[in-house]
């Protein structure tokens, strides 16, 4: 289960330490999306260390479902299917730490599958 949470909205803040606090967190947050796998990707040519991993297309989508942004090619080892809702991160350096290449030109990674929005409440 992996339940989204809007991280947009923040608290007030009263002091600057705590400010500085959810500024780190929400940085933090902000490489994180859920998308929707639109399709697959299939190459002739592509970089050697992309060899083996599935490339798909998942379209950022907001809470309730509406698309939000342009569409992203991320790898993806989970096997998630056509119109699934995923999370996507868009963490280069873990992405190219996940293929095995410091060189290579990954940037977006799947890292979870959504299988319900509340506990008890399928997708």
């Amino acid at each position: 289960m992996v339940t989204c949470l809007d991280i947009r909205v923040f608290p007030a803040f009263t002091y600057r330490s705590d400010l500085k606090a959810a500024f780190r967190l929400r940085s933090w947050f902000d490489i994180m999306l859920l998308a929707r796998v639109e399709g697959n990707i299939v190459a002739t040519r592509k970089h050697p260390s992309l060899a083996g991993w599935r490339l798909v297309i998942c379209q950022p989508i907001a809470t309730d479902g509406h698309p939000e942004g342009a569409p992203q090619v991320a790898i993806d080892s989970y096997g998630a299917g056509m119109h699934q809702q995923v999370v996507i991160s868009s963490d280069g350096a873990a992405a190219r730490r996940v293929v095995g290449d410091e060189q290579s030109p990954v940037r977006w990674l799947v890292i979870g599958v959504v299988d319900e929005h509340e506990p008890g409440v399928r997708v």
